[in-house]
């Protein structure tokens, strides 16, 4: 752990890999399977998590830990891994501590592959997942608990509702409840919200998105603050406080104490189910979290100017964008990210669904592509593209009305992208 600065602009340069003197300036990839050791006892006391190091690249990486090193810094927690893409990223974060025969409870405007990980695919290993619109009352969420609940998950802007969870209100339900909330930050990113900060206990990312940057990489990454108390909740937690028989009995909490959580994600299910992310994308990662913090404003600060744009148009039906004064989590994005949200918006085009469809069939400048937060300006119909797997009640619970059209903003200039809006439009 290096918390040598605390300005967020210096930890996206300058946090992980801090090189000695002689070393490489430039992160290195350590494009390596394994890693040669001179004695087999000094081997077989990795295997054993009596040492700290390097064995085999399905488990760690140099590369990858300096950039989930980063990624640590600059959510503020206490441990940090890499997957191989978000959706591994969320799997890893719930299945940790959920196995069959538990219950979780997950917000109901999250992304529609979130969704249906929890709903149907962890389903089917035994999971129970309860559904709760974000919205309800604190009184409703917590009549959801039950005895074998696990964990709450949520997202701090949802993917695409661009709904901004009330954090407070979710942490206060989880807590409430002796289990830890987890949260999907990947919209926001730690730029703009840091949810450790209001109650979250792990935090987890698709770095495929703006932290990437340049829709290069498939990537996702879990954060533990640290703050849980597994220990206090033994019998609910007993993967973590109790002996883990395929490494000689360790017990995580004992042994590792704040960092049990992501020792035992890396140890136990990236040795078994090996979502590893490959160095060489690690690395690109990294080239984008070096300027994570220029993008993000120019992401938000575009992105408004669009939302005013297309909600003065006589031809829009409706936009949702939380920076919009008028818009209905405005107040939430204040308290929580008062900063700025992301560059994604939501909109519908008078006519309904095949009017959005039509279009989104006449832009030129802004491209249809099944992704989101990157620096090229693209929309997506998520009904026919990314929710299509879902039924029309499903689709509308998850806050995708037929006609919405997720329209990420990039960095271009600005007025070159309302340009090529304003003649589709036409």
């Amino acid at each position: 752990m290096n918390d040598r600065y605390n300005n967020i602009e210096t930890l996206c340069v300058q946090a992980g890999w801090t090189p000695k003197t002689g070393e490489p300036r430039v992160l290195p990839i350590y494009q390596s399977t394994t890693f040669k050791y001179d004695t087999s006892d000094a081997m077989g006391r990795l295997f054993d998590l009596e040492d700290s190091g390097y064995f085999y690249t399905r488990l760690q990486n140099p590369t990858n830990d300096y950039v989930a090193e980063k990624i640590r810094a600059l959510e503020g927690g206490v441990a940090a891994m890499l997957t191989s893409s978000g959706q591994a990223a969320n799997y890893y974060a719930v299945f940790n501590i959920a196995e069959a025969g538990d219950h979780v409870i997950m917000s109901s405007k999250v992304y529609g592959g979130t969704f249906n990980l929890l709903t149907a695919t962890m389903k089917k290993m035994g999971v129970e997942c309860s559904v709760v619109d974000p919205d309800a009352p604190i009184e409703e969420i917590n009549t959801l608990f039950k005895p074998n609940t696990k964990c709450v998950l949520a997202e701090s802007i949802a993917n695409p509702a661009v709904v901004v969870l009330d954090f407070e209100k979710f942490a206060e339900a989880a807590h409430s409840h002796g289990v830890p909330l987890i949260v999907d930050n990947t919209f926001p990113t730690p730029i703009n919200c840091r949810p450790f900060e209001w109650g979250a206990d792990i935090v987890t990312h698709s770095t495929t998105k703006y932290m990437d940057g340049h829709a290069m990489c498939v990537g996702g990454a879990i954060v533990d603050s640290g703050n849980f108390d597994w220990e206090k909740y033994a019998d609910k937690y007993p993967g973590l406080t109790t002996p883990d028989e395929s490494y000689h009995g360790i017990v995580y909490t004992q042994k590792f104490g704040k960092a049990a959580y992501i020792t035992k994600a890396t140890s136990q299910l990236m040795r078994d189910l090996g979502s590893i992310q490959a160095p060489q994308n690690a690395f690109l990662l990294n080239v984008g979290l070096e300027t994570l913090h220029l993008r993000v404003p120019r992401h938000c600060e575009n992105a408004l100017a669009v939302a005013k744009y297309l909600k003065s148009h006589k031809k829009v039906a409706w936009v949702t964008y939380p920076g919009l004064p008028d818009d209905k989590y405005h107040a939430l994005a204040q308290k929580y990210m008062p900063n700025g949200t992301c560059g994604v918006l939501c909109f519908g085009i008078k006519g309904g669904r095949q009017a959005s469809i039509d279009f989104m069939d006449k832009l030129r400048l802004i491209s249809i592509v099944t992704h989101v937060a990157d620096v090229r300006s693209c929309v997506l119909h998520p009904a026919s593209h990314t929710h299509r797997q879902m039924t029309d009640e499903q689709l509308l619970e998850a806050g995708v009305q037929p006609d919405l059209i997720r329209f990420s903003v990039g960095i271009e200039n600005v007025d070159d992208i309302i340009a090529d809006l304003e003649q589709a439009l036409a």
